[in-house]
C-alpha cells in the first residue's frame, strides 16, 4: 500500500473534524480508502439516547457499499480539547463490518507509546482469531492462510 495514500486518508479525516467541528470540544470522524483510490469520510451525529448512536465509520462504510467498492484502509480519529488528535482503533462492530472486505484491509491503531501516532495494521493482525474461520466454506480463504 502506498504510504502517501494512507497519509491522504488520515488527512481527510482530520480535515473533516476541523471543518465540521471548529470548536475546541471532543469530536471525531473516520475516513476510508477504497480500492479505486476514492477517500470517503464520515462522522456520527449525537443522539439523546446514546444506545442509538453509530460509529463514525458507518457513513463511509455504507457509501463504499453504495458505490460497490472495496475498502482497503480505514482510520478513525478523535480530537481532544486543545487540538490533539488521537487514533481510535476500530471497535468490534467496525472490525466485523470491515471483515467482509477481507483480512488485508489496513486499519489505523494507536502507537502504544503515543496515541496520536497512527500504526497501520492488517485487519487479520487485529483479528488473529477471527470467529468466521470456523466456517471455512463461508469465509475468504485468506483468513485461514
Amino acid at each position: 500500500m502506498d504510504p502517501a495514500l494512507l497519509d491522504l486518508t488520515a488527512g481527510a479525516c482530520r480535515r473533516l473534524i476541523e471543518e465540521r467541528f471548529p470548536d475546541d470540544d471532543h469530536h471525531g470522524a473516520a475516513a476510508m480508502l477504497l480500492r479505486d483510490g476514492t477517500i470517503l469520510t464520515g462522522t456520527s451525529p449525537n443522539a439523546i439516547n446514546p444506545s442509538v448512536e453509530v460509529c463514525h465509520e458507518i457513513e463511509p462504510y455504507c457509501a463504499a457499499y453504495r458505490l460497490d467498492q472495496s475498502v482497503v484502509a480505514s482510520v478513525c480519529l478523535h480530537r481532544q480539547p486543545g487540538g490533539r488528535f488521537v487514533v481510535l482503533s476500530p471497535c468490534g462492530v467496525c472490525r466485523e463490518r470491515l471483515a467482509v472486505h477481507g483480512p488485508a484491509v489496513l486499519v489505523a491503531v494507536a502507537d502504544p507509546n503515543d496515541p496520536s501516532v497512527i500504526v497501520w495494521k492488517t485487519l487479520k493482525d487485529v483479528l488473529p482469531d477471527y470467529w468466521m474461520t470456523a466456517f471455512p466454506d463461508e469465509v475468504d480463504p485468506a483468513w485461514s492462510a
